[in-house]
């Protein structure tokens, strides 16, 4: 069977709407399958419905963005994780509360990351964004605003020709921080709904992960089993950016410590990894 419990939809920073990745899985054979949106369930009840219509596997996902710190690494200043909700009730009130107060938090933020663009296109002569551009960047985002969106915007002006470009000449100088959501109350939140929490892309290279704090495997469980193993499930321990040597130490580190593994190819449709990475079949028996 083709597993893939990673992927992001339109209504985060994917490129696809539901439905069309509804019909992409289809087309790849995809057997069991999660979309987990950045921070926003929205497109859950419609994705479990196309789930049934297309007899494909489906558990409900969400990906939370975590203030994490540990005193022994990064100088003890917090630093950003994810991590994966599982198999939650989708209806849960506490948990859609949270996540639409973090998503008016996000619109708070894209308006200081325009005034710090701002100053920044000041000093290069670039016409200043003003009330139409932020509208125009949130008419473009069918769920939660995220940089990604922002990031597309300034391709669309012509500022810069990528949307990697856009974060490495802009973005990253002018971020603000993320709502301060952290372990404990994402893991009662993701819990009391019935549902699992998984760290995400733990060693992750180019994204959110333990990488911030050390790039040592074994520092990197060690953090985990000191820090987190109350309040986490699982791990994925499978992801499209992982070595084998990743995928073997989290895969020994979960069966150690009696932990679920989860699996995704963190698909963003550009291009469309869905169900390109190798999980096996005896994940699905984790969701019975």
């Amino acid at each position: 069977m083709i597993i893939d419990l990673h992927i992001h939809s339109k209504a985060s920073d994917g490129k696809l709407t539901v439905q069309e990745i509804f019909k992409e899985a289809k087309n790849r054979n995809i057997g069991f399958m999660s979309i987990t949106d950045h921070d926003s369930i929205g497109c859950q009840t419609q994705a479990l419905a196309l789930a049934k219509i297309e007899n494909i596997l489906y558990v409900s996902g969400v990906e939370l963005n975590v203030t994490f710190s540990h005193p022994r690494c990064h100088e003890g200043k917090a630093v950003s994780l994810d991590f994966l909700g599982y198999q939650f009730d989708v209806n849960n009130k506490a948990l859609e509360s949270k996540l639409e107060t973090m998503a008016k938090y996000r619109e708070e933020r894209a308006k200081k990351i325009l005034d710090n663009l701002n100053a920044e296109f000041k000093k290069e002569h670039i016409a200043a964004l003003t009330k139409d551009d932020l509208r125009q960047i949130k008419e473009s985002v069918d769920g939660v605003l995220g940089r990604p969106h922002i990031a597309d915007y300034l391709v669309k002006k012509n500022i810069v020709k990528t949307r990697q470009e856009a974060f490495d000449k802009y973005l990253v100088k002018c971020d603000v921080p993320k709502y301060p959501l952290y372990l404990e109350e994402a893991s009662k939140l993701v819990r009391e709904a019935g549902g699992k929490l998984v760290l995400a892309h733990p060693n992750d290279p180019h994204g959110t992960s333990l990488v911030a704090l050390t790039k040592s495997l074994p520092e990197q469980t060690e953090i985990i089993q000191e820090k987190m193993l109350p309040y986490i499930d699982g791990v994925e321990c499978w992801h499209s950016r992982n070595t084998a040597e990743t995928t073997n130490h989290y895969v020994g580190f979960a069966r150690k410590h009696g932990l679920m593994m989860t699996g995704g190819s963190d698909c963003h449709q550009k291009p469309i990894v869905m169900g390109t990475v190798q999980i096996p079949d005896w994940i699905v028996k984790q969701f019975a």
